[in-house]
């Protein structure tokens, strides 16, 4: 799987939480949890899931298309959002 994203919304992700969409490439995606995000209307299909790497989980923001990920957002998971992970897995 490819992953890509925008090298603005990385600078905006890293400055917000510290974070590198690059990091993105070491989640552990073959345990990804996700649903699509219907909170608002994007014009394209945006999924939120989470997925550890390590121990620790993360919430990821991304659109799929075909083999490749397009990361939009990253933050470490919320400790509400790692129980409710723990018990779909």
């Amino acid at each position: 799987m490819k992953i890509t994203f925008d090298p603005a919304k990385d600078a905006k992700n890293i400055a917000k939480r510290g974070l590198s969409l690059t990091l993105a490439e070491a989640l552990e995606w073959d345990l990804l949890r996700a649903e699509e995000d219907t909170r608002e209307t994007y014009g394209e299909i945006r999924m939120v899931g989470f997925a550890p790497i390590g121990r620790t989980v993360y919430c990821v923001v991304f659109v799929e298309d075909e083999d490749v990920y397009r990361i939009i957002s990253l933050r470490k998971a919320l400790p509400k959002e790692v129980r409710d992970y723990a018990r779909k897995i």
